[in-house]
């Protein structure tokens, strides 16, 4: 008599491990089929996707609202400026770490910004010499080269795989951390704050590193970001991209990390798409499609399937 064998339960992570895999694949691809416009494009959708990822640490794991992240990506733009200025010939990964540096140092004094942030747009207006004030900086893009291996001429097809490979290892690193006891204790602030002091948690300095692990990738996706376009400007340090960011979250879903990536691109694709045919009035139908989803969707596009994508 044989015993049949029963098959084994599909886990849980396996479709979105699976979606996962595919989309990955479609971004590596893209680049070869979309015309030139449209690659910079979803180049750009991943930046912006990873400073709503870093907000997402904050808002959607720790639950602190952070209307100031534009300070962090700011200075992760004119940190990798200073590096592709200063050092000759220009090294990307001098022009990342200074960006991260920099990002850092914002984080660790994130208390003194929040309540003097005025006197910090005034400096990045009026100190002309360091930061080029209204008219910004300008620099040349860093040859590809990673641990002084190899030296070649970034092509936006290059540049697009470059910035999906470090998406792709910050992703991860983020989930990994979000999913350590570390990210639970997050979470649990999140819901219930004088509880987790109760049971003898330091809110305090998980508030702290929480901060300053968003203000680090903050600070990455402004490298990137200055890397792509050559430039940095203090239009970027404004509240309006802090703004965007809690809107990019909003719409694909707090407290998932692959819900900034898809509000990311569903805001500037609506943003791109209507600006084409009402001009200046485009911010209208915007708005309003914010505030229906909003009070029709509350947990984002991706925030109803966060069980299921594991995510």
């Amino acid at each position: 008599m044989t015993a049949s064998i029963a098959a084994r339960p599909r886990s849980p992570a396996a479709p979105y491990w699976t979606g996962f895999a595919v989309v990955v694949a479609l971004l590596v691809i893209a680049p070869l089929v979309l015309p030139p416009f449209w690659q910079r494009f979803a180049t750009e959708i991943l930046i912006w996707g990873l400073l709503a990822m870093s907000s997402d640490i904050l808002i959607g794991y720790t639950g602190m609202v952070s209307f100031g992240h534009s300070a962090f990506f700011g200075l992760g733009m004119y940190g990798a400026a200073a590096a592709l200025l200063t050092v000759k010939p220009p090294s990307l990964g001098l022009a990342v770490l200074y960006g991260l540096v920099a990002a850092a140092g914002a984080a660790v004094f994130v208390a003194y910004f929040a309540t003097r942030l005025r006197d910090f747009y005034v400096i990045i207006f009026t100190w002309t010499e360091v930061t080029g004030g209204e008219n910004g900086l300008t620099f040349r893009q860093p040859a590809l080269s990673i641990l002084g291996l190899g030296s070649d001429r970034f092509t936006p097809t290059t540049f697009h795989w470059f910035v999906l490979a470090v998406v792709l290892v910050s992703y991860l690193l983020v989930r990994r951390i979000t999913r350590s006891p570390f990210g639970m204790v997050l979470q649990s602030i999140r819901e219930n704050e004088p509880r987790t002091r109760a049971i003898g948690y330091h809110i305090e300095r998980y508030k702290i590193v929480a901060v300053m692990l968003s203000g680090l990738f903050a600070g990455l996706a402004g490298a990137l970001y200055a890397i792509q376009n050559k430039f940095a400007a203090p239009d970027f340090v404004f509240f309006v991209v802090s703004g965007e960011v809690v809107i990019f979250n909003v719409m694909g879903g707090m407290g998932t990390l692959v819900g900034p990536f898809a509000g990311a691109a569903f805001f500037l694709l609506l943003r791109e798409g209507l600006s084409r045919f009402l001009t200046e009035y485009y911010l209208i139908p915007v708005g309003i499609i914010f505030i229906v989803m909003v009070i029709f969707l509350p947990q984002g596009l991706l925030g109803f399937l966060r069980r299921r994508l594991n995510a």
